[in-house]
């Protein structure tokens, strides 16, 4: 084991924040396990010197389990810090939003965490670890398209506000962070997402599929900048949540300040709704 503990990470597939954590603790001395759908998909960490690749689905108990079992025993009962960082992002009008893959990505993005967070509980607190949360602006913003997302990200971050009290007698720290705009993959699948026939948006269609597939004009940063910055933060044990990412801070002081009827007006420029009128 490194002396400096373990580290499990969800969502490292390539180019994605997940992996950039990977790297990040490992350079401040951290034995990493690091996870995602698929081992293929992690090529960008294989036969690195403290990084063990492991399949993990957070919407599978089965695969939590096998996970967590392993990383127990090579750890030695310890877990220093849990990154729950796998999400899915989805667009579409909320009006048109199917139900069941609403629930898929309540799964994915909140119950699945909360379900690892359950069974690494034990080396938790074996080693009084730390809990973190990868969350995002958009829980604070009405960006249109974006509600079920928004929502479940929200949802997430409510998770880790409570654990952090909740946990706080067993000596677990909770940290959740609020992440601004990141140069990653969560926009490569904005050919599932469409406004379906018949629907009351189908005339700023255009708009719509620009926004899914990234093309927003938003400043991102670099992942690795991200990781190295939140993992100085979360060792540095800083805050209970900070905001860090690409124009976070900005927002911040936005959703702190601003009126709602001013911020709605400014968020919904370039999303189609802006071009929408009242009949």
């Amino acid at each position: 084991m490194s002396p400096n503990g373990a580290v499990l990470i969800t969502g490292c597939s390539d180019d994605g924040i997940g992996s950039a954590l990977a790297l990040a603790f490992v350079r401040h001395g951290y034995r990493v396990f690091a996870t995602a759908r698929s081992i293929a998909s992690m090529s960008r960490l294989e036969h690195l010197d403290n990084i063990t690749l492991l399949e993990l689905d957070v919407t599978k108990s089965i695969q939590i389990k096998r996970a967590v079992e392993f990383v127990e025993k090579e750890s030695g009962g310890k877990l220093t810090y849990l990154v729950n960082n796998a999400g899915q992002n989805r667009f579409m009008p909320l009006l048109d939003e199917s139900v069941e893959e609403a629930r898929k990505l309540y799964d994915i993005n909140v119950f699945g965490p909360l379900q690892l967070v359950q069974a690494c509980s034990p080396l938790m607190v074996a080693d009084r670890g730390t809990i973190v949360f990868i969350s995002s602006v958009s829980g604070y913003l009405n960006v249109p398209w974006q509600g079920i997302y928004a929502a479940s990200k929200r949802s997430a971050e409510i998770l880790a506000d409570n654990l952090r009290v909740e946990l706080a007698p067993f000596g677990i720290k909770t940290v959740s962070i609020v992440t601004g705009a990141v140069k990653t993959q969560a926009h490569t699948h904005y050919n599932a997402w469409n406004i379906p026939d018949g629907s009351l948006y189908a005339s700023v269609r255009e708009d719509f599929v620009k926004r899914a597939r990234g093309d927003d004009g938003a400043p991102r940063m670099d992942p690795h900048d991200y990781a190295d910055g939140v993992v100085a933060k979360i060792i540095a044990n800083s805050s209970a949540k900070f905001w860090y990412g690409a124009s976070a801070s900005i927002v911040k002081f936005a959703v702190s300040w601003f009126p709602t009827s001013l911020l709605d007006k400014y968020i919904v420029k370039g999303t189609g709704i802006d071009k929408m009128s009242v009949n």
